[in-house]
């Protein structure tokens, strides 16, 4: 049976290692806060006290944190997984990170003669608790194909872009294409609303039309009615990869001037106190103009 641990218990990482656990792999699981990861037991995985226990007799070691600070912690620090996983192995990453540090995480992994694989993930908390997450992949071919029965079991699509860090540097592109259309849509709802325009009609029609992305119609609803407490992504967490990918544009010689107004909005909402919310509570900012965290 294949050993599978998980380090990160979020909302992505708790949904991975539900469907591991409930599709039969011996799973092992961590947690930065010890009480998240005590309910896991009852599915049957075993929780370890550190990354560096939990990775140690692995077959596939995922790692789903939340920025680089947490990943170098959980591969490389005190207690870090790395050092402890045997030759052969495989490191999978589902955060999304820096490409800098992605690189100097494939190959500390290579020097220790273990699989990596640049595995960022997109569907959200939906995705996650219902294993249909698409990942998107950079890896060696052969390191891929060892580890997809594994990756099958959380997800309904892999692509592969290349070696690592192609998966990490499509991930940053996609999301910065995600967040332009958040607000996009959050200034169209202002003007609508400005107008005194029926705004469910309004609704109704752009997801008719051929603006309607499907990031789009999943959250103008919500746009339109202001309602942001259930996170599926935090908007914390989409300013944290807006910076990673305006960090590649510099490494690029790239200018991006719209992806770096589109940060400084996120960055304007993250200060207002709505770091925690869905990400698509920046659709706000043409609503509330100035001042307020309400």
């Amino acid at each position: 049976m294949t050993k599978v641990s998980v380090l990160g218990l979020g909302i992505i990482g708790g949904g991975i290692a539900r469907n591991l656990a409930g599709k039969g792999f011996a799973t092992t699981v961590w947690n930065r806060t010890p009480e998240r990861a005590e309910p896991f037991r009852a599915l049957g995985a075993r929780v370890a006290e550190s990354p560096e226990t939990a990775a140690s007799g692995a077959d596939v070691v995922i790692d789903a944190v939340t920025d680089v600070d947490a990943s170098r912690e959980v591969w490389t620090g005190p207690h870090g997984a790395l050092a402890a996983m045997a030759p052969g192995s495989a490191a999978v990453e589902c955060a999304t990170l820096s490409v800098k540090w992605v690189r100097r995480l494939h190959a500390q992994a290579v020097a220790r003669g273990i699989a990596y694989i640049d595995c960022p993930v997109t569907g959200s908390k939906v995705g996650a608790d219902t294993g249909t997450l698409t990942l998107l992949t950079g890896a060696e071919w052969n390191d891929l194909e060892r580890v997809r029965p594994v990756l099958e079991a959380f997800s309904k699509l892999i692509f592969r872009f290349g070696p690592p860090p192609a998966g990490t540097q499509y991930k940053l592109v996609n999301n910065l294409l995600l967040a332009a259309q958040i607000l996009s849509a959050g200034e169209g709802m202002a003007i609508t609303e400005a107008c005194g325009l029926d705004g469910a009609r309004v609704t109704d029609a752009i997801c008719a039309g051929a603006m309607a992305s499907p990031i789009v119609k999943n959250k103008l609803r919500a746009i339109l009615a202001r309602e942001y407490g259930e996170t599926q992504f935090a908007l914390r967490w989409m300013l944290k990869d807006l910076r990673y990918g305006l960090e590649l544009a510099d490494e690029m010689g790239l200018r991006l001037p719209a992806a770096r107004l589109v940060c400084d909005l996120y960055a304007e909402a993250d200060g207002r106190g709505w770091g925690g919310r869905d990400y698509a509570a920046v659709a706000d900012l043409p609503r509330k103009p100035s001042g307020g965290t309400d």
